[in-house]
């Protein structure tokens, strides 16, 4: 499962059928999870990002589902954990996460995908602001795309500096930087190559299992407080309001007010 995350405008959905193009000439099977935000006004998503992928729509073995955020944050949906075991289970030999156009918190493809990279351009922000989005810290492979363009080897350099002052271990995995120009399909062969370094050193320090096995206690653990959420709204409502209205006139603290809760459940 490869994520692509990055600001609006880098050129995902454009590296994403790149990624396609190159996987499939290699015999592969490959699905691709588009995700879209939803509209906080009207609550409609526009699901375009699968219109830019036409040229693999008549692909037998490409198959593209877009799906809708419905106001969730992370830039993913809350059902794409469970989209991702249905891509899998219909044997696809690789999976790519599109995510919506990340802002500064919006990071849980890192906890999703078993490859993530990074998307940046040149024009879309200094370095400052890059290491305000936290996506250096989430990042396997970064790409720069459009470096055909004006101040793409500058960021390149800035990257590589702040990829420097992150602390690692001499076993720890130090992320390359790819430059692609997507739209013209350079460097998608570096950036496969890249893929694949970082999954054989994946599989060759055992952190690629750790890395599932924390993605599926994730997604029980999500599951299970969605149940319970659900099932305290159903049964709690009025225990609820009582707890509240005692806060609000100051009879109660909040956290007092919790405990009660998990006692009551």
């Amino acid at each position: 499962m490869i994520g692509l995350t990055g600001a609006p405008g880098v050129g995902k959905s454009t590296t994403a059928t790149s990624l396609i193009r190159a996987l499939r000439a290699r015999g592969q099977r490959v699905g691709v999870l588009a995700v879209d935000p939803s509209s906080p006004f009207s609550g409609g998503a526009l699901l375009g990002d699968r219109v830019r992928m036409q040229e693999h729509a008549l692909d037998g073995d490409v198959y593209i589902r877009s799906m809708a955020t419905r106001g969730h944050l992370g830039g993913l949906a809350v059902a794409t954990p469970q989209a991702l075991r249905a891509f899998d289970a219909a044997g696809f030999d690789t999976v790519i996460v599109e995510t919506v156009g990340v802002g500064q918190s919006e990071l849980e493809v890192a906890e999703t995908a078993d490859t993530v990279l990074v998307l940046l351009a040149p024009g879309m922000g200094d370095g400052i602001q890059a290491a305000k989005a936290g996506i250096l810290e989430i990042g396997d492979v970064f790409v720069v795309n459009k470096s055909d363009r004006d101040g793409a080897q500058a960021l390149i350099r800035e990257l590589r500096t702040m990829i420097a002052l992150a602390q690692r271990g001499p076993q720890d995995w130090k992320p390359p930087i790819v430059s692609t120009v997507a739209h013209q399909n350079q460097g998608l062969e570096d950036l496969l190559a890249a893929i694949e370094r970082f999954r054989a050193s994946q599989v060759e320090t055992g952190r690629g299992d750790k890395r599932r096995v924390a993605r599926a206690r994730r997604e029980v653990e999500s599951i299970a407080l969605a149940k319970l959420r659900a099932d305290f709204r159903l049964n709690g409502e009025a225990w609820l309001e009582d707890l509240a209205k005692a806060v609000s006139r100051g009879e109660l603290d909040a956290y007092t007010a919790a405990d009660h809760v998990l006692v009551g459940l």
